[in-house]
């Protein structure tokens, strides 16, 4: 079986490198081979590999920036994945794409969201992300929305780096602690995607369609946060005194939701897949190589 990546340096793209390597070949295009910012020859070029199944691992995520550039996030987050969805269409083939708790609002208050759930992006990148899946959909065909949360990973620009990184040079250290969400690992991403595409290859794909997948239970950045410095104390680092602060402290250009909660209860039913614990993923991460 023959999986196209789309996408090579991101978090999500590293860890299904990872995840997929004994199970298929694996083409993988990044932004030099195939740029998601124009939709010259998106599909013509996705169509001439001829892959067994396509997943998107690109977009753009630069959540603040988006706000400043809006044609550049809805080419990449919007525009991009309806051409992939119909070259896979085209070739009659599968499509596993992924998006974002962004698509909310944040303001429901009483529980976690779930795919019944009205989206209402407060952001560019929120907006740009819908429209991708709108697109997805409105193609048909076999397709998978997984939408995640809080991603995370040794690589690349996150939360978990960020906070290593500052922990060890400041003394104190100031943390939004009204959003609530799930700290989610690329590496989660990416093996429950090889679960996922293994049910499918055996005869025992759930009904296709959009779900939820992050990891489970909840917490604010600052318990986030507070968690990271646990483990650096552990490891005997430097690491300052965290104070929590509501988001209006920390101003931002686009505006956060505040539940980023998302119900993963219909992916793991449909599927048969397990999701970890958010903390014990956490765990997992900082002691896998880098």
């Amino acid at each position: 079986m023959k999986i196209l990546i789309i996408g090579r340096n991101g978090q999500v793209s590293r860890e299904l490198q990872l995840a997929l390597a004994d199970q298929a070949e694996l083409l993988i295009l990044g932004q030099d081979q195939l740029n998601l910012a124009t939709s010259t020859n998106i599909r013509e070029r996705v169509e001439s590999l001829g892959p067994d199944l396509i997943i998107n691992a690109a977009a753009h995520t630069a959540v603040d920036q988006a706000e400043s550039e809006p044609d550049r996030a809805f080419a990449i987050n919007a525009i991009a994945p309806g051409l992939l969805a119909e070259a896979a269409a085209r070739l009659g083939v599968p499509l596993i794409h992924y998006s974002t708790d962004y698509v909310f609002a944040g303001d429901k208050s009483s529980s976690p969201y779930t795919e019944d759930d009205a989206p209402a992006p407060l952001t560019v990148y929120g907006q740009s992300k819908l429209a991708g899946e709108e697109a997805i959909r409105a193609v048909g065909g076999q397709h998978l929305i997984l939408r995640t949360s809080w991603v995370y990973s040794l690589h690349g620009k996150n939360f978990l780096l960020t906070m290593q990184r500052l922990l060890q040079e400041r003394d104190e250290l100031r943390v939004v602690a009204d959003q609530i969400g799930a700290p989610t690992w690329a590496g989660t991403i990416a093996r429950t995607t090889a679960e996922l595409i293994t049910h499918w290859q055996a005869g025992r794909a759930g009904p296709w369609g959009t779900y939820h997948l992050s990891g489970l239970g909840e917490t604010s950045w600052f318990g986030f946060a507070e968690a990271i410095a646990a483990q650096l104390r552990q490891q005997d680092k430097p690491c300052g005194r965290l104070e929590a602060i509501p988001s209006s402290a920390y101003p931002t250009p686009a505006q956060r939701p505040l539940n980023s909660r998302l119900d993963c209860s219909r992916l793991q039913r449909d599927w048969s897949v397990h999701l970890p614990d958010w903390h014990a993923a956490l765990l997992e991460c900082l002691s896998s190589p880098r």
